[in-house]
């Protein structure tokens, strides 16, 4: 990168202190939302949407919430006036949403527009001209006033044009296009110019856009031209301070938040940033950044699934999987510590009761925006801890394995994926858990089990079992007594001719669902005399017959069959 030493700083910070927004620690209310994905997002399609695309995808927008939605550029193409004016003669635009056209200030432009809106209930007429010092000395080679002459003949003809059409309630907005490259004190005064022409008034406010068009600063100095802007335009009262980043330098999310405390009112943006060049500011993310700190975003991204599989439908784009809150594996956490707390965190949170959100790793609760727990947020691979398997057995299929038995069975997983070098599925974790743990009955499987109480015994738990078991394809029939079902049992096998070692460690047991017929599941671990560990589990309607399996199972697990010859 030898040619860093041709590029300058060619943004403008306002001379004076303007950082009073540095004071404020969030956005207390969601801003005024325009959508320009059907202007700007489109136009950076490779193949834009047809004219049906993009009444359907107006449609979704609306769905949203959107309650300003910029159409186009009806003067620039007949697809653009013809879709503007399908949606006002097919009665598409619904009487709380307002659309926004955009116009550069040439007359038969305007006239265009205006031709276009025929019939509209409520717009806002967009204009803008390109104020930077590169565009004024490269692209239009004019001076300041010249420059300002545009703008200010441009907002004469709208007012003019308005003004005949009285049955429609027009809103007027203006951009200096490359606010970002301007002196800061030239956009002061252009925009004040038009503010003077327009004359706002507290029923019908004057927007005006700043736009990042090129990201050029820091996002805090973004934030200081807004705070300057809004400390020197006229009639501020009755202005809508309008933002429009993009996202050049990867800082769009930035840009708009810092704008917004130093006093920005309304947002212009696209789902998941789509723009020209990398794009527009992301509403998605911005409009979910507020909800993450308990401000209603006034937009509704409860199905994000939804709303990733109709933006690539219409944009023929796809949302990255890390894409915030919207990508595929934005909650997916591989990382055995991150399971581990996330698993913990939700009991957590499940045990106290708790309204608010604080479980590790997850800003928001995924199901928020229409994720599940089970596929999205705890995902399987080599790199997966013995929480994360825990979790994905509990979620899903009802095993609250005991804290001891977790770590074998995480490493046992982890070496699948490593081996198979692939994320493995819940259904495959718990294939894998059952194949090795569940109701194992080779070689030993006890085939019948009878109880009762043993008189003898002083203790309540007392009781003699009546077994037969086959062992390595042979069958046996043994009666004991022991203090409790599974010691009876331990003692009838040790009736056969083959020696058992081993003595237990843990036992628990729960039921697998709330339901009656519910089956149980039962955990057994032993010890060899060598301090070796085996673990065991046993499903069953009844709960006895569940803890027999499991001991049975831990058995088959500690003895290989080549073991019972004669």
């Amino acid at each position: 990168m030898k040619n860093y030493d041709k590029y300058q700083v060619g943004y403008f910070p306002p001379k004076e202190p303007c950082n009073s927004w540095v004071t404020k620690d969030h956005i207390e209310k969601a801003p005024i939302w325009c959508s320009v994905d059907l202007r700007d997002g489109n136009q950076a399609l490779i193949v834009p949407m047809s004219l049906q695309e993009k009444v359907e995808f107006f449609k979704y927008l609306v769905k949203l919430g959107f309650k300003e939605i910029e159409v186009g550029f009806p003067a620039a193409s007949e697809t653009e006036y013809q879709f503007l004016r399908k949606l006002i003669d097919d009665d598409l635009i619904p009487d709380d949403v307002t659309v926004q056209v955009l116009t550069q200030s040439r007359k038969h432009i305007i006239k265009k527009t205006f031709d276009a809106l025929k019939g509209v209930k409520h717009a806002v007429v967009h204009l803008y001209n390109s104020t930077s010092v590169a565009q004024r000395e490269q692209v239009f080679k004019k001076e300041k006033d010249e420059i300002i002459r545009i703008a200010t003949d441009g907002a004469k003809l709208i007012k003019e044009y308005a003004a005949k059409y009285p049955e429609t309630k027009y809103s007027f907005e203006y951009s200096p296009e490359s606010f970002t490259g301007t002196e800061v004190e030239f956009a002061a005064e252009i925009c004040n110019e038009v503010i003077d022409i327009w004359e706002p008034t507290p029923e019908n406010k004057v927007i005006i856009n700043l736009p990042a068009t090129v990201a050029m600063s820091m996002p805090h100095v973004y934030a200081s031209q807004i705070e300057y802007m809004c400390k020197t335009l006229h009639n501020r009262e009755n202005l809508i301070i309008s933002l429009h980043p993009h996202n050049d330098r990867g800082t769009a999310v930035a840009d708009a938040e810092l704008g917004l405390l130093a006093g920005g009112d309304r947002i212009e943006g696209t789902l998941f940033g789509n723009g020209e060049r990398t794009g527009n500011v992301d509403i998605v993310t911005l409009a979910m950044n507020l909800f993450s700190h308990g401000v209603d975003p006034e937009l509704d991204f409860s199905n994000m699934p939804e709303v990733v599989e109709v933006y690539e439908k219409y944009t023929d784009l796809k949302v990255h999987p890390r894409q915030p809150y919207g990508g595929q594996l934005v909650f997916a956490a591989f990382s055995g510590s991150h399971q581990d707390a996330i698993a913990k965190g939700m009991k957590w949170r499940k045990d106290k009761k708790l309204d608010k959100w604080t479980v590790p790793y997850l800003p928001i609760d995924p199901q928020d925006v229409g994720r599940e727990y089970e596929a999205d947020v705890i995902r399987i691979n080599s790199q997966s801890g013995k929480g994360g398997v825990a979790y994905i057995l509990e979620q899903n299929f009802g095993y609250a394995v005991p804290q001891q038995m977790r770590e074998e069975i995480g490493y046992m997983v982890k070496d699948i994926s490593d081996r198979e070098h692939k994320e493995l599925s819940p259904v495959e974790v718990y294939q894998a858990f059952a194949k090795e743990y569940i109701n194992v009955f080779d070689p030993i499987d006890i085939t019948d089990a009878t109880f009762r109480k043993a008189s003898d015994f002083k203790s309540n738990d007392g009781m003699i079992v009546e077994i037969k078991v086959r062992i390595a394809d042979k069958e046996y029939e043994f009666e004991a007594v022991g203090n409790g079902r599974l010691d009876a049992i331990s003692n009838a096998l040790k009736q056969s001719p083959y020696t058992f070692n081993y003595k237990f460690i843990t036992y628990s047991e729960h039921a697998l669902s709330t339901e009656s017929t519910s089956k149980a599941a039962a955990y057994v671990c032993i010890e060899d005399g060598d301090g070796n560990q085996f673990w065991g589990v046993g499903i069953h309607e009844d709960i006895i017959l569940a803890s027999v399996n499991a001991l049975v199972s831990a058995l088959n697990r500690q003895n290989k069959k080549d073991h019972f010859v004669e």
